[in-house]
């Protein structure tokens, strides 16, 4: 009989953890955990001030939270780490301007989409060579680190890539002449142009992507509750409001303000 209870008591302590885990999991606990590669300003980056993560896409998931009653933990990794990270379980969602791609899809689930960008060249102020892609044979490119911009920049010949933790330090390194060219996403490019005040963008924009919050497989009802979540904050006119704060501009005009092509 002792035997049998405390195998009992083993089994409720198996199933009780399992259950807990699966709450957490889900989301549906009260902390969501969401990983994010807080060096991309005006999407995600650290404000100096508090020490914490801050910009458009922080502000876009603390109300998606808030609209479901979780309370977030936002937890920072490398970017090309993000996704190994989340199928691990370290957290529960990503959200890091990230680009909804088969290849991610493939490995994660992806929420509807909820912002427009794509790639862009970016040359000193001081170039006059470079006006668009068909400059770019011979050059020395710098993109981040398992980014669509990487994957477009090694698909194209001629070009010679160098990689960065973060798309910063690429901005960085062209202001010191070691780069021609930064490929990145658009909007990023343009706060880093505004913050820097060392380069330009030329030619058109080269791609149309959009950004996703990732989840891991299976978890349909978390992914259920964001896009829900996700259609409430832009039908009340709060996406406006987050964009607007970070942009200084509704976001149907980002894509077309300083750009050759509209989209």
């Amino acid at each position: 009989m002792k035997k049998t209870i405390i195998l009992l008591l083993l089994l409720l302590m198996v199933f009780g953890c399992g259950g807990k885990k699966e709450t957490e999991r889900s989301g549906e606990g009260t902390v969501l955990r969401i990983g994010t590669d807080a060096t991309y300003p005006p999407f995600e980056s650290i404000n100096p001030a508090t020490g914490h993560p801050a910009g458009f896409d922080i502000d876009l998931m603390k109300e998606i939270c808030k609209l479901n009653g979780w309370k977030p933990q936002f937890i920072t990794t490398a970017f090309d780490g993000i996704i190994p990270s989340l199928t691990s379980r370290k957290y529960d969602a990503a959200i890091s301007a990230m680009t909804i791609t088969s290849q991610r899809a493939a490995v994660v689930d992806f929420s509807d989409p909820y912002y427009l960008a794509g790639q862009s060249i970016a040359v000193p102020l001081d170039n006059t060579t470079i006006s668009g892609v068909g400059d770019l044979i011979g050059k020395k490119v710098g993109v981040q680190l398992g980014t669509t911009g990487e994957m477009m920049a090694k698909k194209m010949e001629g070009l010679h890539v160098y990689s960065f933790d973060n798309i910063g330090a690429a901005f960085i390194d062209m202001s010191n002449g070691n780069l021609d060219v930064v490929l990145n996403d658009f909007p990023t490019t343009k706060a880093y142009i505004k913050k820097l005040g060392t380069a330009k963008i030329v030619g058109e924009i080269l791609s149309t992507e959009h950004y996703g919050i990732a989840v891991r497989k299976g978890e349909r009802q978390l992914l259920e509750n964001i896009n829900k979540a996700l259609k409430e904050i832009k039908h009340s006119g709060r996406f406006r409001e987050i964009h607007v704060k970070w942009f200084g501009i509704p976001q149907s005009e980002v894509m077309i303000v300083d750009s050759t092509v509209s989209k």
